[in-house]
């Protein structure tokens, strides 16, 4: 696999820093997780939990290895720097300021190691006013302008359900780590990687900021419209709703066709995409009061058959019923050993040569505790009295 022969450090907790190197893992990385001793990650206690095991942790947690470490004793601290000595990776997603205080920031690490990769990820950076601020998803939903635009007029700001600038810094902090491992090949150097849960939905915003940039025009929240293309967005079938996205003029014109609605391309209001924003609402109407004659499963065929892109709202259960998703084995069954196959959402990165995998469990706490320092070159002695002692 892609990163088979890296050995990543993992000090991360929750959902960011986890999905960070979940995604090393599932291209073959060994990742180490360092877990608290009769703890763990706090995630093992949170979302359903069946027969003991939370499938939340599950999902974020597969191919992994867990050690457990009281990382506040120096002996803890000791099998850490030994590992680390040995390893290609070390993440985390402290707040700023805690590595150092555990006399491991990048500085250290590098001496420890000099082709050590660190990746942190943090709610607002390593520098600035607000490095040192406590932050959740929701914070930074609300504090990157994305909440902002979110929702509509009449709903007021609104967040996205799922934690979203948790996901897309875990992604963030991997592209980071896979790119400084492609230049350590050349350098022989390490690096230090950053990455925060602000930044990284500032980022994704691009497309809605680079109007402001431009303009200093504040973008208004349009709900279920796009912000910058009309017609667009859900309209109402004779038995529930459609999401129909003619995105460009030369679809919209399909669109027309397909509605046999072709005298509106004579029709001054809608003459160009600017104008159609102008009159949303009328050419709404006019769609609407077509789209409304006919079933859902219709307009999904017909509309598609034309290349206008329409879809259905899918439930979670219809997503996981969808003949695409299982054709892309988007949810796969994998083998948790006492607790039986259990269900979690596949790999969106496809590839030919080496496919990823599910090749280990979810570990339970500590699984690998003895294995991984035996490889560091503790004698069995030594690991009992680190057992008997509470450090592992």
């Amino acid at each position: 696999m892609p990163l088979t022969g890296i050995r990543v450090v993992d000090l991360t907790r929750i959902v960011s820093g986890p999905f960070c190197t979940m995604l090393l893992a599932d291209m073959g990385a060994e990742v180490i997780k360092i877990e608290t001793p009769g703890k763990g990650d706090p995630l093992r206690a949170q979302g359903v939990i069946k027969n003991g095991l939370s499938w939340y942790y599950v999902s974020f947690n597969r191919n992994k290895k867990s050690i457990t470490l009281d990382l506040r004793s120096p002996e803890g601290r000791d099998i850490l720097i030994r590992l680390i000595r040995k390893s290609d990776v070390v993440v985390d997603n402290y707040r700023p300021g805690v590595m150092k205080k555990m006399g491991l920031d990048y500085e250290r690490l590098k001496k420890i190691n000099p082709g050590i990769i660190h990746c942190g990820i943090s709610g607002f950076g390593v520098g600035g006013p607000s490095a040192g601020r406590p932050a959740f998803d929701f914070i930074a939903q609300a504090m990157s302008g994305l909440m902002s635009v979110n929702g509509s007029q009449e709903s007021g700001p609104m967040r996205v359900s799922l934690p979203i600038s948790d996901l897309i810094a875990g992604l963030y902090g991997a592209f980071g780590i896979a790119c400084s491992l492609t230049q350590r090949l050349r350098s022989g150097q390490g690096e230090e990687v950053q990455t925060s849960l602000v930044d990284s939905l500032i980022s994704f915003m691009a497309y809605m900021s680079a109007n402001f940039l431009a303009s200093g025009e504040l973008p208004q929240r349009t709900g279920n419209d796009h912000p910058i293309v009309a017609p667009y967005g859900l309209f109402r079938a004779k038995d529930g709703e459609v999401a129909i996205a003619p995105s460009n003029d030369d679809v919209y014109e399909k669109l027309l066709d397909a509605l046999e609605l072709q005298h509106l391309k004579a029709d001054a209001r809608f003459a160009t995409n600017d104008l159609r924003m102008h009159n949303r609402q009328a050419i709404n109407q006019i769609v609407a009061e077509k789209i409304k004659t006919m079933p859902k499963s219709y307009w999904v065929e017909h509309l598609n058959r034309a290349g206008v892109p329409t879809g259905l709202i899918q439930s979670m259960k219809e997503v996981f019923e969808d003949k695409q998703v299982l054709h892309q084995e988007m949810v796969m069954d994998v083998d948790q050993r006492e607790y039986g196959k259990i269900q979690m959402t596949g790999f969106p990165v496809k590839m030919r040569n080496n496919p990823c995998e599910a090749y280990l469990p979810a570990p339970r706490l500590g699984e690998h505790t003895r294995q991984v320092l035996e490889e560091l070159g503790y004698s069995e002695s030594e690991i009992q009295i680190l057992k008997d002692t509470r450090v592992t």
